[in-house]
This record gives structure tokens, sequence and C-alpha cells, in this order.
């Protein structure tokens, strides 16, 4: 018995469908890599000046950066870059992690949209705005309050007493770190509160049924089924902090030093760029710039990559 010729018609018509949809994604995705292998080869050719004239080895680990002076060193910058992306992730994990176990399990429903529609909101909030909130509130209250008092509290502690101390003008790493952990802490809440949603109801049922109290429930029975997507907000929050630049550049003192003090100003490497590419009278400067960019790309590209191909595969081992 033959076929029904509308029906092979349809057929082929849904094959030459699919095999059209599949390549348009393809070409999607390697579009997006295109762009990825431009920006590096970009970065790479304008930076070739920088890295021939000064040494590659000597210009990533130069300390001294003096423009007037044809000088340029890369690590007081990204000394900087990672200390406060560094000190940013460790103050707003744990935070995040709180404000999404609060909107999943613990906040009264009618609270629910509004709380998470302000998180949400944070998210969307312009850099610059945290930078200009950050340089006329924070960094007084920071110099006035903050930092004596954490100086005192920590001064009879050995090494930490070397870490919260310094200058203490409100201009530093300290709160150039506070000011990006308040920015990346609504990624990793709202990504967080997703995940720990949609939790089947059975498994927390189960847990409770056996006597297990509403923190166990959250710790041993909701985070372990929600760990990949947990994870992955953190390493999100993780690339925006490495990135950011305005509102940095507004509160970490911009002075290019390395030091343990964290009550000392410093400089990032995105900082660094943005107040002086618009000055950079030098073809040696202007790479030297560019090769800052080139910097962080790589080290974007590598912390993210580490942190995927090791933490996540350790974290997926773990069997709830």
């Amino acid at each position: 018995m033959s076929r029904n010729p509308d029906l092979r018609a349809l057929g082929k018509k849904f094959k030459v469908q699919d095999f059209l949809f599949e390549k348009a994604l393809f070409l999607f995705a390697l579009g997006f890599a295109a762009v990825l292998v431009g920006i590096f080869l970009v970065l790479l050719k304008e930076s070739s000046l920088a890295f021939k004239e000064i040494g590659i080895l000597k210009f990533v680990f130069g300390t001294e950066w003096d423009p007037d002076e044809d000088l340029y060193g890369a690590l007081p910058h990204i000394y900087g870059t990672v200390v406060t992306t560094a000190l940013a992730v460790l103050l707003a994990t744990p935070l995040g992690f709180g404000i999404a176990v609060f909107l999943a399990e613990l906040c009264p429903v009618r609270l629910k949209t509004v709380i998470g529609t302000l998180i949400e909101i944070l998210a969307a909030i312009p850099s610059i705005i945290y930078g200009m909130w950050g340089l006329y509130v924070l960094v007084p209250l920071m110099s006035k309050y903050v930092e004596p008092t954490l100086h005192e509290i920590f001064k009879p502690v050995p090494v930490l007493n070397e870490l919260f101390s310094g200058q203490m003008f409100g201009t530093d790493f300290f709160t150039a770190g506070v000011v990006l952990a308040l920015m990346i802490t609504p990624f990793i809440a709202s990504v967080t509160r997703d995940a720990l949603s949609v939790v089947p109801p059975v498994l927390k049922e189960s847990a409770y049924g056996l006597g297990a109290t509403k923190a166990e429930v959250i710790v041993k029975v909701m985070f372990p089924f929600a760990k990949l997507a947990i994870v992955g907000s953190v390493i999100l929050a993780l690339g925006r902090a490495l990135g950011e630049t305005m509102a940095v550049t507004f509160v970490v003192g911009n002075y290019p030093q390395i030091t343990v003090h964290l009550f000392d100003p410093g400089t990032t490497i995105t900082s660094t760029i943005a107040n002086e590419f618009g000055e950079a009278e030098t073809e040696l400067g202007y790479s030297a710039l560019i090769a800052l960019a080139f910097i962080l790309f790589a080290v974007d590209f590598f912390v993210l990559w580490l942190a995927k191909s090791v933490f996540l595969s350790k974290v997926r081992k773990y069997r709830l």
C-alpha cells in the first residue's frame, strides 16, 4: 500500500524546516564565537607594541605605572582587580543565598512579588549610579564609622589586623569590594531563588515527614538539589564583578599599588583604562592600556573556565 502523497510532501517539508532551523541556530552560535575571537585578535594586535617594547613578563609583573615617564607595569592593576572581585564574591555570596532562601521558603506570599521585583530592579541599575551613591554616601560612612570600627575590632588578631588597616579615607579596596558586592548580590539572589523554587515539593515533604527541621530541609535537601544553578549564579556574579568599571572607578582611589591593607587606595584594570584612555598621548601608552584590556580578557576567561571546569565538575559528582 503506497503512502499518501500529501503525507510524503509534508514529511519533506518538515525535514527542510528542521534542517534550516538547525543551521540557523548553528550560525547564531558560530557568529557569537566569531565575535569573541575577533575581540581577542583586535586586543592582541593593538597591545602588541607594549608587549614588544616592554616585554610580556616585564609588563605583567611590573609594579610601576607612570605615563609621564612611559613606564608601564600591570601587576598593581591585576592585583586590585583580583582583590576587589574576591571581596565582592565573599560578601555577596552569603547575602545572596540568604535573600534567596527567604524569598523561596520564608517570605510571606504578599511580599514575595514586591521584594523579588525590587531585587530585579537592583540588578538593572546602571553601574555609574552605584558608583555615585558609593562616592557620596558609602565613602563618608566607611571613613568615619565602618573602617575605624573594623580596625579596632581586628587590631588584636594576627593577620587580620594587617588586612583591616590602612589610610581609611573611604576610597579604597574595601569600599570598592562592598560596592561590587551590592551590585552582584541581585544576580546571585535571583538565580538561586529560581533554582530553589523548582525543588519538587515531594522531596521537602518527605524530609519533613522524617522529622527534619526547616533549616535541615533547606541545607540538606534544597541546596543539594539546586547545586548546579546555585554555583552557576556565583560564577555569573564573578564574571560581572571582574569586568565592572564605573562603580569601582568612583570609590577605589585609583592609585596603583600593591598592599595587604584593605583600607588603602588602589586601582583595577578597568578603572585605569577608564581614567587614562582619553589622555593617552603616546603610542606606547595607548598600547599599554589595550594590553591591560587584553590581560583582563584573558584573566576573565581563565577564571570562568577554571570555575566551570574544576568547581562545577566537583559539584556534579556530589550526590543528594
